[in-house]
């Protein structure tokens, strides 16, 4: 999720008119690009994790029904826990190589980055 900043409000932060209401411009969400247009990255993250590492895909650009198919495909996939949100999938353990061979069996575009 884009954080909003200034601009995208046009310039206006805060009104004391009671009658003003902001109109936003219809701004459609992320077009899902198709699988073998996405570029993941593959990852072994343990910070903030209490030591223990969790295989984070990154660079996921769609809906986040997508997304959360995607994740419970690979959770499903690897038999084991993990959650979707912000646009990146965790995977706890480390599942680099399997969930490599799973998205490039998908279609999609996969590096491994990291150490």
């Amino acid at each position: 999720m884009k954080k909003k900043i200034l601009n995208d409000f046009g310039g206006i932060m805060f009104s004391t008119d009671p009658s003003f209401v902001y109109e936003q411009d219809n701004v459609a969400e992320d077009a899902p690009l198709a699988a073998n247009q996405q570029d993941l990255r593959v990852t072994l993250d343990r910070k903030n994790r209490g030591g223990k590492g969790v295989t984070l895909v990154t660079g996921f650009i769609g809906t986040t029904d997508a997304l959360e198919t995607l994740a419970k495909m690979l959770k499903s996939k690897c038999g084991v826990g993990g959650a979707a949100k912000d646009g990146e999938i965790l995977i706890q353990g480390d599942f680099r190589d399997k969930v490599l061979l799973l998205l490039q069996k998908e279609g999609y575009k996969v590096k491994k980055s990291g150490g």
